[in-house]
């Protein structure tokens, strides 16, 4: 990877460590990886000296190896959008993004790493953020530790909707859901709404109801873990199949969540990506025809399949 930068005058006489957050945008972690692994180059010349001082006009180059350790494993892979900077799949139910343990073989990253592998290509794999095992949908990954840490130093960088089935029916067809989130201290990874949590904002929007379950479009205000899925099991109304949150019993096998639709900003071109992940067949089955081809807001298109 490479990073080319002239110093302005709002930077004249900084040190190279200085650089590093502003304008750089650099994460600590990677900066220690340049320094150590990498070359740093000023006006043509390797450096190893982080005190050392630059002028206005100096022409900073950082290079750098961006590639993953994860084992490569053949798995199919959904891509929805690629280009040098992100690649942008689409989840599959029953599959992690990180392994857990040093043995598993099966997860997102591992699917990527093999992806990557038979293109010959050495990028990093850096999601921008985890879904649930059992959640479907967008997963952005960055290909290098630079761009994942410029966009994610604020939760509101990525615009994320999700698509998700409640039982029942609520009062209010739209709100915004004010309750904090906290650890249950009586099961392993599992949350609960606590007056001691940290403050979680969901936006909700009823689209479609039935009389035992309905649909809605949710956009997150804030990132707690298990938020979806903890503030409305705290309404009365949790996500059909989730057995966290709710109990056995329904028509589907897993949370009926769907990370359906994002846009953001392109960091390096400033163009807005705009990109949807097509319903899954559980959901899908669920829904009905009839309502996937009278709402505007699923469109029916799938991703690239990577075999």
């Amino acid at each position: 990877m490479k990073i080319s930068y002239t110093v302005d005058a709002a930077h004249d006489g900084r040190e190279l460590r200085q650089l590093v957050r502003a304008p750089l945008g650099l994460s600590a972690k990677l900066w220690k990886h340049i320094k150590w692994n990498g070359t740093i180059l000023v006006n043509g010349k390797q450096h190893g000296d982080a005190r050392l001082r630059v002028r206005t006009g100096d022409e900073l180059t950082l290079l750098w190896q961006e590639a993953s350790p994860v084992v490569p494993v053949n798995l199919p892979l959904a891509i929805l959008y690629e280009d040098e900077t992100f690649l942008v799949v689409n989840k599959p139910a029953d599959m992690i993004v990180h392994p857990t343990h040093r043995a598993a073989r099966d997860t997102l990253v591992h699917a990527v790493a093999g992806y990557f592998e038979r293109r010959g290509e050495a990028a990093g794999i850096h999601p921008l953020y985890r879904l649930d095992r059992g959640t479907t949908g967008i997963v952005i990954l960055a290909k290098s530790a630079r761009i994942q840490h410029a966009m994610t130093k604020h939760h509101g960088q990525i615009y994320r909707e999700y698509l998700a089935l409640v039982r029942g029916n609520l009062d209010r067809p739209s709100g915004c859901i004010d309750m904090p989130i906290g650890r249950d201290p009586s099961k392993a990874n599992h949350w609960q709404v606590r007056a001691d949590g940290r403050r979680a904002l969901t936006e909700y929007e009823t689209i479609a109801s039935w009389p035992s379950y309905s649909l809605l479009k949710i956009h997150l205000l804030t990132g707690r873990t298990h938020q979806i899925r903890v503030h409305f099991a705290a309404l009365g109304h949790p996500l059909l199949g989730d057995t966290a949150y709710g109990a056995p019993g329904d028509a589907i096998s897993r949370q009926a969540l769907h990370a359906w639709r994002i846009h953001f900003h392109h960091p390096d071109t400033g163009k807005e990506i705009h990109i949807e992940a097509p319903l899954p067949e559980d959901m899908h089955h669920l829904i009905g025809s009839d309502i996937v081809s009278r709402e505007t807001f699923i469109e029916e298109r799938g991703g690239r399949i990577a075999k």
